[in-house]
């Protein structure tokens, strides 16, 4: 009967090559842009989504109250969404190189 052994891996870093996409540093930028932009219009719809709910309360439009709390929801979600963005990536990059 053979013996059988048992081999161990060393382990390995496993990143994407980011160096071999051409224009790298353009992607980014445009990446960047776009979050900010994202940024910027959730922003300014959390703040009219907010004013609407606040009007139509004290007016007493319980319909367009509603409606003006889900803005407020989802403006706050993008908002939360897209700032998490880059640091979600960092914390997913750096949790490859430990498995």
């Amino acid at each position: 009967m053979p013996a059988t052994t048992l081999t161990l891996l060393s382990a390995e870093n496993v990143y994407p090559d980011l160096s071999g996409v051409g224009g790298r540093s353009t992607l980014i930028e445009i990446v960047g842009a776009l979050l900010t932009i994202v940024l910027i219009v959730s922003i300014l719809m959390l703040v009219v989504s907010g004013i609407v709910w606040a009007v139509s309360s004290s007016a007493g439009n319980p319909q367009t109250a509603a409606k003006g709390k889900v803005g407020v929801f989802v403006a706050l979600g993008a908002a939360v969404l897209a700032g998490a963005g880059v640091t979600w990536m960092n914390f997913l990059l750096s949790l490859g190189d430990t498995l």
